[in-house]
């Protein structure tokens, strides 16, 4: 298949990548580069395709329709992944505007030229997020009308607008909301990464609230995985992708990389944030029925691989800014 997949140079999409191409998919990635963290760690990503024939790299925005529709012309794609988003809870705090545009009308632009250039398969990231203050295990079927962030309200926006073009114009969709996905080479925005560094370096963790917060962690090679499962005709699904076991908390995580660095963490703990959820966790049910995924990276290994990673990378790893 030839694939347009969007955010390539992130954490997940690149993963992405790399899975489709090792599957012999011919895969054009897009990206807009920005500086939201260091652009040195997704130029690392993007460098293991350099040697790829199956791969082409185009810098351009979601948000740019008319530079878009120049791949859509070049390209018959089978399929869209749209992995490109503003991510991060608190920032979008700050920025709303451009999450809006970004997750919203740069999802928008895509499905207006799918409907145009007549490309059948959908695939969208989505968030654990829109599940703040629901009953756990999280179902599909709840109803997220209760965002608490400007994240997870521009996320519904973008699952609404593939509804409705699922609906007029038969694109078939495949929405898979993701639980805390972390990894080798993640956001340094996010935890496991921040931790692992401050840890490593004697740092004091900057930890909001009093860790006792819980998340359903998922292994990127997990959601990569997932998602590219969810390529197959579905007509309009919503899937969980996370780890569907109880889930573990901040402490615990931090505990686990303490032994893996072996060496003790120092911790300054901050006031909660309103816009961060207390717990999630997933029901997979749906996810094991329709694409038979399952996660198959428990956390211990999964932390354990992150903290190999970072030491075999020290040299970028060590380099990519925290701010």
């Amino acid at each position: 298949m030839k694939i347009l997949l969007t955010g390539v140079a992130g954490f997940i999409a690149s993963k992405t990548a790399e899975l489709l191409l090792e599957q012999g998919h011919e895969v054009v990635g897009l990206d807009n580069m920005n500086d939201y963290y260091d652009v040195e760690l997704k130029k690392h990503r993007l460098s293991f395709f350099d040697d790829k024939d199956n791969f082409e790299f185009h810098n351009i925005d979601i948000e740019d329709l008319e530079a878009l529709e120049v791949l859509f012309q070049k390209h018959k794609f089978d399929c869209v992944l749209n992995l490109a988003a503003r991510a991060g809870v608190r920032y979008s705090i700050e920025n709303p505007h451009i999450y809006m545009s970004t997750n919203a009308q740069g999802s928008l632009n895509i499905l207006e030229l799918m409907k145009k250039y007549d490309v059948k398969k959908y695939v969208l990231a989505s968030t654990s997020s829109l599940y703040a203050g629901l009953p756990m295990p999280f179902k599909e079927d709840l109803a997220v009308n209760t965002p608490i962030s400007p994240y997870a309200a521009t996320k519904k926006a973008a699952e609404s607008m593939a509804y409705t073009y699922h609906h007029l114009f038969g694109i078939d969709v495949s929405i898979v909301r993701y639980f805390t996905v972390y990894g080798p080479a993640s956001r340094p925005d996010m935890a496991q990464f921040r931790f692992m560094r401050w840890i490593d370096e004697g740092k004091p963790i900057q930890l909001f609230g009093d860790g006792t917060q819980a998340r359903d962690f998922t292994y990127v090679d997990d959601i990569a995985r997932g998602t590219i499962l969810a390529m197959k005709p579905l007509g309009y699904e919503i899937i969980n992708l996370g780890g569907g076991k109880n889930p573990v908390s901040v402490n615990e995580m931090i505990s686990i990389l303490e032994k893996n660095l072996g060496k003790s963490a120092k911790v300054e703990n901050l006031p909660f944030n309103k816009a961060d959820m207390k717990e999630t966790w997933a029901d997979i049910t749906k996810a094991k029925a329709l694409l038979g995924w399952e996660p198959q990276v428990e956390l211990t290994e999964g932390l354990s691989r992150c903290v190999q990673s970072y030491i075999e990378n020290a040299e970028v790893q060590k380099k990519v800014r925290l701010d």
